[in-house]
Order: C-alpha cells, then structure tokens, then sequence
C-alpha cells in the first residue's frame, strides 16, 4: 500500500483532463473551419461540380414488329445490317466541327465527303433533303449498307474516328413477296422529331429520342403496337463521365405484329394487272383528243364483300418504300416528292379523287326509288334529253326506248337518269327550293357513305365531294371574289364560268342535278368509297368501315387482339331494291350489257358476277375509266386517270385479278389448284414462342396466257356503253 496521499493525484487528473478538452476543442475547431471552407468560401465552386455529376442513358431500340399479310408471309420486317453513325454532338466539340473525320469516313465508305456532310446536317425550312430531321443528340445514322471490312476499319482506328461508331442493327426491310410493293399501304419511318417528343412526354408511351416513327400507311396506324419499348439503361457517372455505378435498368420490349387482310399473292396479281392495263391504254388513241391516252395514275381495291376487310389495294405510280431505310438521299427524295413525280406517295385507293361517271348510276337508281319512281317502271331512253335550249346526248347518242331502271344499269343510258334527276329538283322547288326539301340524290348519295370518309385503318383519308345546296353556298362564298374578278360576260369558256359563278354560283341549277345523276359536275369520289358502297349491295345493305389490320400478336404469338369488322350503317334502300340494283347489275356482264364482252366465259352459273362501267369527263383532260364489279365473295374496283372508258381499259385487267381468286380460266372451267384465294382467309398465321412464324413462299404472279392488246381493241369496236 502507498504512503502517497490522495489529494496528490488530484492536480494530475485536472490537468490530462485539461489536455484532452484543448485537443477536442481543437478538432472541432479545425472541422468546423473546413466546412465553413467547402460550404461558404468554396461552396459554388463545389456545387458546379457536383452538378456535374449525373446519370447517363444508354437506350437499346425495341426491334420493331413486322407487318403481315393473312397467311403471316412479311411485308415488312427486320434485318440485320451494319450501320455507321456520326454523332453530331462529339463532332462539333472539334475544332473543324468535325469535317475531318467525315471527310476520312467518306473515303472509307466509298462516298464523297458532301454527301457524308449533307447527311449529318439539321434539317429547317430552308435545308433539302437529305438531313437529319430527328434529333441533333442521338447518333445519325450515315449508312445502313457498311461492309464488314469498313466496319472494321472504323472499329479499329478508333482515334481517326472519333464520335463514329459501326453497330450491327435492326434494320427496317421492306419484303416485296411476288414482287408486291405495297408500297403506299405499308408506309414507311423516319426518325422522331424534338416537337413529337415534347407533344408525347406526358402520354401512355413517350417518344424517345433514338425512335423511328411511322409516317404513312400501316407504319402510321399501328406505330403504337410495332414500335415497342426500347430498352435504357442508366449509369451514374462524375462530371467527368466516369461511371459510377448502374442505377437502374429497363428491359427492351420487341414492338407486337400487326397481321392484316392482305394477301401478297393477290397484291402481286392486282399490281401487276394494273400496271399493265395502264400501259396498254398508253398505247390506245384517244378518240376526241386525237392523243395517245396518257393513263397518269390509277388505283385498284380488292374487298371482302361480307366485311369491308382489304384484300389487295395498289395505287400507281408507286415507289419502293425501302428508299426511306436509313435515310433517303436527296435526288430520291426529289423523284418521289417533285413537281414531275407525279406524287407516287399518295395512295389514289384513298386519296385520289375524280368524277364518278356511270359507276354513280346505282345512287341514282336508289335515290329514284326513294323519290317514288318504281324500280320496274317504264323511263324513256331516248338518245338525248333537252333542257332549256340544251341537249345532253347519250352515250355514243344511242336510244333503247322505254326501259326499267334495271335495264338502265344494263345500258348505261344518261337520258333516264338526265330526266329523274331534272324531275325530282323541280319537284324541290328548282333555283328556289322549298321548305324541307327532299334532294333525294344528294342525300341518297351521302347515305351511300360518299362526301364523307370511310374510316379506313390508314391515315390521311380524303371525303371526295357530293354538291348539294349547302356545298354550293359555301363553295360560293368562297371563291366569288375570284370568280368576279375573272369573270368576263361572253369571254372565253373559262371566263364565262367564272362571270356566271360569280352572279349566281350559290344556286343549285337544273343543269347541276342533271349532270350529278350520272355521276359527272363537281361529284368527286374515291376507289374506297366506291368498293365500300358495291360491297354494301353484295351483302345485302351493311355498309362496313374498310379494315387493313387484322390482328395484333404479341411477339411471343401469346397475346391475340383481333381487329373486327365494323358496321357502319345501312343502305338507305329496302331489301326490294337492294335485290332490283343487284340484279340490274347482274345483266350488266350478260349479252346486251356494257361489260359483256369483258367477261366472255365467265361461269356465271357457279360465280355469278355483277359490275358497272363508268367513263368519268374531266375538264382539260381525258376521260378517267372506272369500273365496280362484285361477287358473293369479293368487290373489285378499278379506276385509271385519263385512261378512256371504264371496260375498254380497266375491264380486262379486273377479269384477269377474279380468274386468279378464283382460278378461271379463259373458257371458263374453274381449277380449284390454281386458284389464289376461292374464299377469304380466315385463320390467322401462328407465331412460335421464339417469334418465328411460318410462312408459305410467294413466287411473282406470271400471267399463263399476256392478252393481246390489239385483239381487245378490235372486240372493242362497235361496242356500246362505257
């Protein structure tokens, strides 16, 4: 034990005590300095820094759905192809903004150095194609068509060729199966633009900046469905884009197929069929012009008759959409869009438009019958009607006397329906209507689904025009003060019009209705509209909405979403007349009709065939010919612009599309194995778990027997109706 007291441990503890305080004290004095020198002193600097750290997007594109024809042969899929890109970005932090390295990528890719440089650029107002009309961040793409050697190059000079990179990606690949283009119904992509990505920020499914959209035809309608869901993936990186980890991963989702009513084989047969109707016609004299027929464009639409579903539909001239696949040079771009294009981009199925002529008969007929006039009565045709000083002739000025309104469809003949359509505006009240006017053929017309769209899956659908009053005024009030300032009282033929129209365009004229009755004056209508309409008499009165898309499948084949037919009214006509137009059309192809000598042969007795001719005047051109034709199965429509009369040069072609659906042959016997499609397709195609689908081959429509086009000229001679 020590003898050492215990106050002297005391002064010892007091101060180590001491010690330790100062020490602490001085800690934290020393940390508080330093955060007053990080949060206060250097506190901006810090912030800025910081700021620069953040999380980057790294986004895989969904590989987009393919679009099918019926039987799942694709019209439009996927490739693979190695693609060089530029980033715009990297290239403008050099100093040359980056015309260096496109210049060495240009010679590598064989390319002159202008055309790289034009592809990279921004697209405005001012700036012809090619540019890049997406968005300046996300890589643009130079070429899709590299070779594994220039890939390579490019990969491993990697120094030479900064901001470009050589990917292999899915590319979008128009098929053409049979060498059918389905050009104008299929569309095509583009990339999306900065204005769609802000408008689509807040929806259902956001646009981002590597997506390529569908601009027209079924790319358009179901972009949705086919486009999927591209895959990000999010990295945190420092300012100085060093990754600092992965935040945050979402899974690529492949874009669903859409399956539609098409059939390739068909559309291989309907395109070919009329693309040569149109070039026989080329070689024809017309008649009144003393000119070869210029046969400019033309369309044809193959129906389902019980549906309104879309078997075929071509329109000319037609491109190849496989152009607009990473991204379209600028003299292409000028051959499809310029003034001597002759704008293949439309698609005339939906969005040409003409005079109707004779294949209008059957609205009047209609409205004849709405008006009172029995459909078996007796009506005078004469070889030509007079008004007012004027006579409008018949067809080739030929008469058949007193006649049924079926037999008016059989003949074609205008004088019977001049004076049903002169009769029943009188009736109106003429130039000063009455209080609640019938004006049975204008809203027989309408009600027959023409002035209006038919609610076709694809975009950009023109209504065509019905004149009735209420047009008139507001078509009036539109131009009068050109027409005034035009117009000149006994000037030439165009000034006389327009002085005319000036004084009096708002009103309804006798002349107005007479010419409408047969389908001619400002009547304008569409193929579409005029295959929806026959195919409402085939299947006794429906009028359906026209569908493309069938059906859209999951990439898997797990998830089925069926597109129905849709319903959309009915013919304003009983049973009774519906069966009286059908069978007037009947005998439109037997002896005695206009399109008889188109369908010699045909067995009518197991495939009965009704049809309408139509031969449409156009002022300052040549006659548009137009032809609407019908079984219990299919609706065929043709029309071609300045192509003559509506049996002489689309008939032939209509013939050869029904004797391949049902495998006719020149005879008439019917070869079920050589028959294309007898009854519509109704099973859909399967999709394997894997996403493979089986699909039959297509091989391009070769005809047995080409049609000698000087024969079909001489059968032709002597022939009566249009």
């Amino acid at each position: 034990m020590s003898n050492i007291p215990e106050t002297g441990r005391t002064p010892r503890v007091q101060i180590r005590l001491i010690i330790i305080q100062v020490l602490v004290f001085s800690l934290l004095l020393t940390l508080g300095g330093r955060l007053w020198y990080l949060q206060i002193r250097n506190g901006d600097e810090y912030t800025a820094e910081a700021a620069g750290n953040g999380v980057q997007q790294v986004v895989q594109p969904a590989v987009r759905g393919s679009i099918l024809d019926a039987r799942g042969v694709p019209l439009a899929d996927n490739e693979t192809r190695l693609v060089v890109s530029a980033s715009r970005t990297e290239l403008m932090k050099m100093k040359d903004d980056g015309k260096g390295v496109l210049a060495r990528l240009a010679g590598v890719l064989g390319l002159k150095p202008k055309e790289v440089a034009d592809k990279v650029r921004l697209c405005d107002s001012e700036t012809p194609q090619p540019c890049w009309n997406g968005s300046p961040y996300q890589p643009i793409p130079v070429t899709d068509e590299a070779t594994t050697k220039q890939a390579l190059q490019i990969r491993e000079r990697a120094e030479d060729f900064p901001g470009i990179t050589a990917e292999p990606t899915a590319v979008r690949r128009y098929t053409a199966p049979g060498k059918a283009r389905t050009s104008q119904v299929l569309g095509y992509l583009s990339p999306v633009t900065d204005e769609e990505i802000e408008k689509a920020k807040d929806g259902p499914s956001p646009y981002l900046r590597s997506d390529m959209v569908g601009r027209s035809g079924l790319e358009r309608t179901y972009d949705k469905e086919l486009r999927g869901k591209a895959g990000v993936t999010r990295y945190e990186v420092d300012n100085l884009g060093r990754v600092m980890g992965e935040a945050e991963n979402d899974p690529t989702v492949p874009g669903s197929n859409v399956v539609t009513s098409l059939d390739a084989r068909v559309q291989a047969v309907a395109e070919y069929e009329l693309h040569q109707a149109m070039k026989t016609v080329r070689k024809e004299t017309d008649k009144i012009t003393g000119r070869p027929y210029e046969a400019d464009s033309g369309a044809v639409v193959v129906m389902e008759s019980k549906t309104g579903r879309v078997i075929s539909m071509a329109s000319q001239p037609d491109y190849d959409p496989n152009a607009w696949v990473g991204g379209i040079s600028g003299k292409e771009y000028a051959r499809l869009t310029g003034k001597n294009s002759n704008y293949p981009l439309l698609n005339r199925a939906i969005q040409g438009q003409a005079p109707a002529g004779s294949v209008f008969k059957v609205v009047s007929a209609s409205a004849a019958v709405r008006g009172g006039h029995p459909f078996d009565g007796r009506y005078n045709c004469s070889s030509s009607y007079s008004m007012g000083g004027r006579s409008f002739a018949n067809f080739e000025s030929k008469g058949h006397g007193p006649i049924t309104l079926g037999d008016a469809l059989k003949f074609s003949c205008n004088t019977v329906f001049y004076r049903l359509g002169h009769e029943e505006w009188q009736r109106d009240g003429g130039i000063k209507p009455k209080k609640g006017a019938h004006d049975w053929f204008y809203r027989t017309a309408r009600d027959f689904g023409f002035g209006g769209e038919t609610g076709i899956d694809l975009p950009n659908e023109v209504k065509g025009r019905i004149p009735d009053r209420r047009w008139k005024q507001d078509f009036w009030k539109a131009n009068k003060d050109a027409w005034c300032k035009q117009g000149k009282k006994g000037g030439t033929y165009v000034e006389q019009i327009a002085y005319e129209s000036c004084l009096e365009g708002n009103q309804l004229k006798a002349f107005d209705s007479i010419n409408f009755a047969i389908g001619q004056g400002d009547v304008l209508i569409t193929p579409v509209q005029l295959a929806t309409a026959y195919a409402a008499i085939s299947n006794g009165g429906t009028l359906f909405k026209p569908t493309v898309g069938k059906a859209v499948i999951s990439p898997d084949g797990k998830r089925i979403e069926e597109i129905e037919p849709r319903a959309d009214g009915k013919l304003p006509v009983d049973a009774e007349t519906i069966s009286d137009l059908d069978k007037g059309l009947r005998s439109v192809v037997e002896p005695g009709g206009t399109a008889a000598w188109r369908f010699g042969g045909w067995p009518q007795d197991k495939i009965p065939m009704r049809a309408k001719t139509g031969t449409a005047q156009v002022y300052g051109k040549q006659t548009t010919s137009w032809f609407a034709t019908y079984t219990d199965d299919y609706t065929i429509v043709m029309t071609i612009s300045q192509g003559g009369t509506g049996s002489g040069a689309s008939g032939p072609a209509v013939r050869n599309i029904y004797d391949a659906l049902y495998g006719v042959s020149d005879d008439g016997d019917i070869n079920p194995k050589k028959a294309l499609l007898p009854k519509p397709q109704k099973d859909l195609p399967k999709i394997s778990r894997d996403g493979s689908i089986e699909a039959p081959e297509i091989r391009p429509y070769v005809p047995e027997k080409p049609k000698d086009p000087a024969a079909d000229q001489q059968i032709a001679i002597g022939r009566s109706g249009d």
